[in-house]
């Protein structure tokens, strides 16, 4: 259970706080409710730039990182689809120095002709080498390019092409921080030995002289109903053939997400689920199987993925992967497996609320899909699923007209 507090100030930053009397060390984090989701199919991959530039520094503080450094904190940050997320985790009694860090950067960030070309080669040298020359490297982008054919959920975070961030503009990349870096577009959240009102505060202090720009965000175009399946096939100097295969399920306020969660777990978490038993370790068909969720706060997607051994040809590795699937719809599924799995969603809950930093990021993340109190319901949404459940979504879910299959063939 993760007690918290909520205020938004008058620029309308929403500042959540949880009180952790057993840490001597603090977090503080800032989400942006800006994604890859949010670019103009036409330039994208500007959401992840700018999570580069935040740390180019700011007209005010020219190196980012050495304040938090002195500070004795760390700081990091991430970008997907749905959002930007930045994290500082240092000693509670310098906690102000997060909070100075980040309002600066929230108006004040340098985007200087200079940096954004440095920063534009380096995410274009990042795109080259872990998506255009790594094996498998584009294998993401295929698959979401055939599941998605509207939402933008069809590109990856990196974007659709390098050329993209090369030929941003300057006019391109100030509107980008306009629209999307301000108060009313950010949730600030923190978790550390601080009374909420104190916190609250602070954030009054660092943040509530910030005017707000609110801009007009495009809306987002709904993914039609799929009504047909999907198949391509590439070739690629691989070591192995992949097979996948994705089904459209719900988004992750909908009972499908818990459903698409904890049967992902019952096939694939860990050596003595399903997948790695019957088609690894009993018929010997693939050399490493998986399935998962994407996770994605619009409609996601439930993926099977498989590298298939040699000897294994690729009629006979696609037909034991829809075997699994039918053999879910059945309903084959014991009381020892679903609670065990259940088990492990618990525990791996309890052990999240011990860390600072596993807080105040969850306390951002619940607030922005829309829903903070879901943080302490999802142990008893989890424990009421039962095996009757996970047939219906499967049979619902798992069905050919749904899938979308990328056979990537190593070169012979």
């Amino acid at each position: 259970m993760i007690t918290y507090k909520k205020t938004i100030l008058a620029n309308g930053l929403s500042v959540i706080a949880n009180r952790d009397k057993t840490s001597r060390m603090a977090a503080v984090n800032i989400l942006y409710k800006v994604g890859a989701r949010n670019e103009n199919p036409n330039r994208t991959g500007l959401a992840h730039l700018f999570e580069h530039l935040m740390f180019r520094g700011t007209h005010q503080i020219p190196d980012f990182d050495t304040p938090v450094q002195m500070a004795c904190g760390e700081n990091n940050a991430f970008t997907n689809n749905d959002y930007t997320d930045f994290y500082i985790t240092l000693p509670i009694a310098n906690i102000e120095t997060a909070l100075w860090l980040e309002s600066d950067r929230m108006t004040g960030l340098n985007l200087s002709e200079e940096a954004c070309k440095i920063e534009k080669r380096v995410v274009i040298e990042e795109f080259r080498q872990r998506y255009l020359n790594q094996p498998y490297g584009d294998a993401n982008m295929l698959l979401r390019a055939l599941a998605y054919k509207q939402h933008p959920y069809r590109w990856a975070t990196i974007g659709l092409s390098p050329e993209h961030i090369e030929q941003a503009s300057a006019e391109e990349i100030h509107n980008f921080y306009r629209t999307f870096y301000h108060p009313s577009n950010a949730i600030l959240s923190f978790s550390g030995d601080m009374a909420e009102e104190e916190f609250f505060a602070l954030a009054e202090k660092w943040f509530g002289g910030i005017e707000d720009h609110k801009h007009d965000i495009p809306s987002i175009p709904a993914e039609p109903t799929q009504n047909e399946a999907r198949r391509q096939e590439v070739e690629r100097d691989v070591p192995a053939t992949t097979i996948t295969i994705a089904f459209k399920m719900g988004n992750r306020l909908s009972r499908d997400f818990f459903l698409g969660d904890i049967t992902s777990d019952i096939l694939a978490g860990g050596d003595s689920a399903r997948l790695y038993e019957h088609l690894i370790k009993n018929k010997r068909l693939f050399a490493s199987v998986n399935a998962y969720i994407t996770g994605d706060v619009d409609c996601g997607l439930f993926v099977f993925t498989g590298q298939l051994l040699p000897s294994t040809s690729e009629a006979e590795a696609e037909e034991a992967l829809w075997a699994e699937m039918a053999d879910l719809q059945q309903n084959n599924i014991s009381d020892y497996e679903l609670e065990k799995v259940k088990n492990k969603f618990e525990a791996n809950t309890l052990f999240g609320e011990l860390n600072v930093m596993n807080k105040a990021m969850n306390l951002g993340y619940y607030e922005m899909i829309g829903d903070l109190s879901l943080i302490n319901r999802e142990v008893d949404i989890y424990r009421s699923l039962t095996s009757g459940d996970i047939s219906d979504f499967a049979s619902r879910i798992f069905c050919k007209e749904n899938s979308s299959t990328l056979i990537y063939r190593a070169k012979r």
